[in-house]
């Protein structure tokens, strides 16, 4: 089977707007959480969330770029203003991160030797426009048919963001959107991963957007009961693993990986940040919302992603975890990692505590952090870890509390879970 790396990176999240900003103040412990900006929120029962911010999808490129060859149109924007208004928030911030990370890969210097039959797209996304529906919903109400834009459907529907970078870039492979709730973009990646592996493809731009902080996202997530509402701390209010959390934090934003078989990579003379070796997926046939006893549908996708990369259970050096901050998914979730990954004192810890919960973005969120703390020697941490829940001090795992640590590692696991008891697991490698 063919090798697969990561040969460019695009972020937009609530530490920063690009990759390097947004790695930094994770090593830093910084929090992107605070009060919402987005809408009135006088009367919501939650007040905060993790925003992007200073954020425009009209702003020009740093350099132009042409993605259809020197002789064709170039591109100078992510989107230019008059046609932002045709695609929701989620769509925009996939743009940007997808032309980040083409940018970023090097491949706009070689691309009228590029056969883009052979280039994919794949973002996997939670819930779409819900803003955009909301809003518009508001003015039916209002006025009647008459106030729906045309532009409504291409706002809402989750599978633009793949179709507009897919414009945008000229990527005429695979043209996917994968909707499995949190684990989206988990699977979109592993799912690239695997088309490269078997040779449908030679590059994939995989990873994830979301961006449903409006009254209909945070009011259904607190009717549920899954929010914190800890509204006098906003910056405290995520805290993985703590005895005191009291559920997780919305964030927003998108991750795009360009993936690219090895040796195509190497002939190219390509940066490569690291290797994705294995993915795992599950389902827990259990509940909608809950964990199984001891984690046990998420520790099956991990032992799969351990078998996809050869890789023997005490191999894995460290977890960045799903841990979203609720009280019964923290605590399964690490025994599922100790019944799959079997390395004494491994090191685990959750950056949503900086980031809030991406949903169906922070698969790939993560998986470049995880990425990352390969290729630096640098763990991050998670913060607001004061008080460590004796149930999860019990599975003798090595939780990184409040301060990243120094630790050269060769191989690390990136999880993500979803409502509906969907699981994936991505295991990557230093190269």
């Amino acid at each position: 089977m063919r090798r697969v790396v990561v040969t460019g990176l695009g972020v937009i999240s609530p530490l920063g707007n690009n990759p390097t900003d947004t790695w930094n103040n994770v090593l830093e412990g910084k929090s992107g959480i605070g009060p919402i900006t987005l809408f009135d929120t006088s009367d919501a029962p939650v007040k905060f969330a993790g925003e992007v911010k200073n954020y425009d999808v009209s702003h020009p490129l740093p350099q132009v770029l042409y993605p259809r060859g020197k002789d064709a149109a170039p591109l100078t924007h992510p989107m230019m203003a008059k046609d932002s208004r045709r695609v929701g928030r989620f769509s925009h911030f996939a743009m940007t991160a997808g032309i980040q990370a083409y940018h970023d890969s090097g491949l706009d210097l070689i691309r009228d030797k590029l056969d883009s039959t052979a280039i994919g797209v794949n973002i996997g996304v939670g819930m779409g426009g819900l803003p955009e529906i909301e809003q518009v919903h508001e003015g039916f109400m209002q006025t009647g048919y008459k106030r729906i834009t045309p532009f409504f459907i291409t706002q809402s529907i989750p599978n633009l963001a793949s179709g507009m970078l897919s414009i945008a870039l000229n990527l005429q492979g695979p043209n996917l959107c994968i909707t499995t709730a949190c684990a989206s973009s988990g699977h979109s990646i592993g799912e690239s991963f695997n088309a490269i592996r078997r040779g449908d493809v030679d590059l994939m731009f995989a990873g994830g957007a979301e961006s449903v902080i409006c009254k209909l996202g945070i009011g259904g997530f607190a009717a549920l009961r899954a929010l914190s509402a800890n509204n006098a701390d906003p910056t405290g209010a995520s805290r993985p693993y703590d005895k005191d959390r009291d559920g997780f934090v919305m964030g927003e934003g998108s991750t795009i990986m360009v993936l690219e078989e090895y040796e195509h990579a190497k002939k190219r003379g390509a940066k490569i940040y690291g290797e994705i070796l294995g993915y795992g997926l599950s389902g827990d046939a259990y509940h909608i919302t809950g964990l199984p006893e001891g984690g046990e549908g998420g520790a099956r996708a991990m032992k799969l992603a351990l078998k996809s990369a050869g890789l023997n259970s005490d191999d894995i050096e460290y977890v960045n975890a799903h841990a979203t901050s609720t009280p019964v998914g923290d605590i399964g979730e690490a025994q599922g990692i100790v019944s799959a990954f079997t390395r004494k004192n491994l090191m685990v810890s959750s950056t949503k505590s900086m980031t809030g919960h991406l949903l169906g973005a922070a698969g790939a969120m993560e998986g470049y952090f995880t990425m990352m703390a390969l290729k630096e020697g640098i763990i991050p941490a998670t913060i607001n870890l004061n008080n460590l829940d004796p149930a999860c001090a019990a599975t003798g795992l090595n939780f990184i509390a409040n301060h990243s640590v120094k630790a050269p590692i060769k191989y690390a696991a990136s999880n993500s879970f979803g409502f509906g008891g969907t699981n994936a697991c991505l295991i990557f490698g230093k190269v």
